[in-house]
């Protein structure tokens, strides 16, 4: 008795549900989908999808009134980018919004037709991804930032911070392998010209991070460098509790790292990258098209220390760093 009217319930439910989408279709045009693809986990990354729907308002586009986001995160996993592309275009979104590199690579990969939004910290016309800055002419376009040209820079600055460091362990991701070739071309020379000794510890997970600090604290190493990536960026609590559990004085590329204990960074400003990333997923919504959008390059750097942590570590910052730091955090 039970199982039949239950039976004659989910029939009436199948019934109206079939009805009733066609009507609120017939009413409403399907939302435009906007397909976020990107290296990092879920839950890691939240104040930079926030940053991504503000840029997105900004240009009359809301999430959930009058535009749908399907998102598709690797999880760290740079070898699902490509699947996870492939399935954006077979749902045939109206943009792909791609964060990193290696997002940008596969999508441009998979479509040459679909409009591609990219954040890339490497040069977009070496990748492919462009014809040239100024006149984009294919599908894609977006915002591109140097981490590798500021990794001199940032190198420099740790060096004043920590002025008796002869020996740097650099933390390097090797599965995003633009990244590391082109920090490698910048650090190397840099830290020969400071008299640094650089040494290469690698990791990919968030066990191998683990790993790669049970390897480096032996080395006894005077600080670490964390390499540009966005894999390192969504473990951020980990690296900075690990340095901090060894007394290490790290730098990283975004101050990301700062906000959650690291000590500190000098890179672009990712929060704002990622709102202008929503502007041009936005601006592409509206019409635009790629091939006529140049390439904006991120020249917004910012210095912040972390002085709490500085003082921890028995590190005095130099007034000469003060100066030019845009933030102190106490």
């Amino acid at each position: 008795m039970h199982g039949m009217r239950r039976r004659e319930v989910v029939t009436l439910l199948g019934s109206t549900a079939a009805t009733w989408p066609l009507a609120a279709r017939a009413q409403q045009p399907a939302m435009p989908v906007i397909g976020f693809l990107s290296p990092q986990e879920s839950g890691s990354s939240g104040h930079l999808l926030d940053a991504f729907r503000q840029g997105l308002a900004e240009t009359g586009n809301v999430e959930g009134q009058n535009v749908a986001i399907e998102y598709r995160l690797a999880g760290g996993r740079l070898d699902r980018l490509p699947e996870l592309a492939a399935d954006l275009v077979r749902r045939q979104v109206s943009v792909i919004a791609a964060s990193g590199s290696g997002p940008a690579v596969a999508a441009k990969s998979t479509t040459q037709t679909l409009p591609i939004a990219f954040i890339v910290s490497e040069d977009p016309v070496k990748l492919g991804l462009v014809a040239s800055l100024g006149r984009p002419g294919g599908n894609a376009t977006g915002i591109n930032f140097f981490t590798a040209e500021v990794n001199a820079k940032r190198l420099g600055f740790l060096r004043e911070l920590v002025p008796a460091a002869v020996r740097v362990a650099m933390l390097m991701n090797p599965s995003s392998t633009i990244n590391t070739s082109s920090t490698l071309a910048e650090v190397e020379p840099a830290a020969r010209a400071l008299g640094l000794q650089i040494q290469i510890f690698n990791a990919s997970t968030s066990r191998e991070i683990d790993a790669a600090f049970a390897a480096l604290v032996p080395a006894r190493p005077d600080a670490l460098f964390v390499a540009p990536d966005g894999f390192f960026t969504s473990r951020r609590v980990q690296l900075a509790a690990l340095a901090a559990r060894h007394a290490l004085p790290a730098t990283y590329s975004v101050r990301d790292y700062v906000e959650v204990g690291g000590l500190t960074s000098y890179g672009a400003n990712l929060t704002d990258t990622y709102r202008q990333l929503g502007v041009f997923a936005g601006r592409i919504l509206k019409g635009a098209k790629p091939a006529d959008l140049p390439v904006v390059q991120s020249t917004k750097f910012e210095l912040v220390i972390n002085a709490q942590i500085a003082r921890m570590l028995g590190l005095t910052v130099p007034q000469s760093l003060l100066a030019v730091a845009d933030e102190v955090i106490e």
